[in-house]
């Protein structure tokens, strides 16, 4: 059986910078009538960028939504439009001051399908070459390189909430460990 929900209408409520929340009415496959409250989102890239020692680039930076300090990987959201594989070197570049030579996909996650479209593509970037540090005028932000195995171990004793850190490195270390990478 296919499952599906039709939409009946929408209600714009908010239209804002980074996203936009609307409440659409749906039929369901049952032929009830709900309501479904969607962030739109344009979506992200975050970058997994290794360094000649096996070292991870992490950025920490405090997130307002927490009220803490997060270690993450290097991201950004994606512009109306934009190539994620384009955005991605572009943040690696404004936050880290590094380029890649090499540049592949990683990863693809929904980080909250019930209710968010954002996307996140994760890109593997290695063979870096320093740059110059771009940060945005009210950005702030430190770079940190954490060796490989040492950011698996902080992942997995939660040391590393971030869901976008957490699946970008399990997946390039599973990759890495079957020679994929």
């Amino acid at each position: 059986m296919e499952h599906y929900e039709k939409t009946l209408d929408t209600t714009p409520i908010y239209n804002g910078k980074i996203l936009n929340l609307k409440v659409d009415t749906v039929e369901l496959e049952n032929g009830k009538i709900s309501k479904r409250e969607v962030v739109e989102h344009h979506g992200g890239v975050c970058v997994l960028a290794v360094d000649h020692q096996g070292c991870i680039l992490f950025v920490s930076q405090f997130r307002y939504p927490f009220g803490a300090v997060l270690l993450e990987l290097p991201a950004g959201k994606l512009e109306k439009g934009e190539d994620p594989a384009d955005c991605g070197r572009r943040e690696l570049e404004e936050e880290t001051g590094y380029q890649a030579g090499i540049y592949r996909p990683l990863a693809k996650m929904y980080p909250t399908a019930a209710y968010d479209t954002e996307i996140i593509h994760i890109y593997y970037a290695s063979d870096l070459t320093a740059t110059q540090q771009r940060l945005d005028p009210n950005e702030f932000l430190t770079v940190q390189k954490i060796p490989v195995e040492k950011a698996v171990q902080m992942v997995l004793a939660g040391e590393i909430p971030d869901g976008k850190t957490q699946l970008g490195i399990l997946k390039y270390k599973a990759l890495s460990e079957q020679g994929l990478l």
